[in-house]
Order: structure tokens, then C-alpha cells, then sequence
């Protein structure tokens, strides 16, 4: 959680509020799942553009990561100083990737439109690759799934304000 503060610390001291919330949620582990919250409830943005911008920053590494595990994806794993990473998060992804392997598309959308760590659009890509879908497919499957996920943290984020007010 302290990491996850100076990070926000930092944004917010170079960049406005509003390319914060994009550049957290293009962030992996971040997402929207973060970027929604922090737009919400620490900048006091509204709503729908809180949405936009998260979606935008969360679906922006979407198409460079589809093209780099697509041309690239083994050799990532035997790179020396990041290899224990790459591996520990594929493995982690081919655990997960039973709903996707059974339902294709809409596997992947369910996939990356569930907000927890380990789904979302960074996992769904890792996921898509995987299971060789087609670079539009797999977009289109993300970027469903990140739209749905951005429902349910706005949700969820402003129920959560709700009972933070009540509390006062």
C-alpha cells in the first residue's frame, strides 16, 4: 500500500488529476481497478470522466502487448534479469485461463470483466496469447471486458463513498 501511495504521490506532482487516472490505470497490477477509486474518491473527478479516462489509460497497452507476447512471447521468459517474473506471471495466467479455454470470446470478456488482481486487460492479453486467439478477437474481448469492469468499479466506488459519507 505505501508503494502504491508514493506512485500516486508522484503522478499527481507531475501530471493533472486527469492523466494520473490514465496513466494509473494503464499501469499492470493498477488498472482501472485502482485508477477508478483514486479518480473518484481522491480527486473528486466526475464520474463519466473518471470512466473515459480509465478505460482509455486501462485499453492503451492493450495493442502493443498483444503484438509483443504474439512475436515474442517465449523468449520473454529466458530473459535473464525479468525471465522469473514472465514465468511466474504466465503460469499464473494458464492456471486462470479455464473459462476463457472453455468459452472462447466471451470467456475472455467474463476474464478480463472480473476486478480482481490477476484479471483485467494486462492478464487477458497474456490469456489471448495463450490460447492463440486472433489480435482483433482478443482487442475486442479486452476491451469489452474492460468496459464491464468499469461498471462495476464505478459501482462499487461510489457505494463505497456512500458508506464512507455515512460514516462521517
Amino acid at each position: 500500500m505505501v508503494i502504491k501511495g508514493k506512485i500516486i504521490a508522484i503522478l499527481t506532482a507531475i501530471f493533472s488529476k486527469e492523466i494520473s487516472v490514465i496513466f494509473i490505470a494503464s499501469l499492470p497490477v493498477f488498472e482501472l481497478r485502482a485508477a477508478i477509486p483514486i479518480g473518484i474518491l481522491k480527486f473528486h473527478l466526475p464520474l463519466i470522466k473518471v470512466y473515459l479516462l480509465s478505460i482509455l489509460g486501462n485499453l492503451l497497452p492493450v495493442i502493443p502487448l498483444l503484438l509483443l507476447f504474439k512475436y515474442s512471447f517465449h523468449r520473454l521468459e529466458n530473459i535473464k534479469i525479468i525471465g522469473k517474473f514472465f514465468r511466474w506471471w504466465f503460469s499464473n495466467a494458464r492456471k486462470r485461463s479455464m473459462v476463457v479455454e472453455k468459452w472462447g470470446f466471451l470467456g475472455l470478456v467474463c476474464f478480463v470483466s472480473i476486478p480482481l488482481p490477476i484479471t483485467g486487460a494486462w492478464t487477458g492479453t497474456v490469456v489471448a496469447t495463450l490460447l492463440d486467439m486472433k489480435i482483433r478477437k482478443s482487442f475486442a474481448g479486452i476491451a469489452t471486458g474492460v468496459l464491464i469492469a468499469g461498471i462495476i468499479v464505478i459501482i462499487l466506488s461510489v457505494l463505497g463513498k456512500i458508506g464512507l459519507e455515512a460514516i462521517r
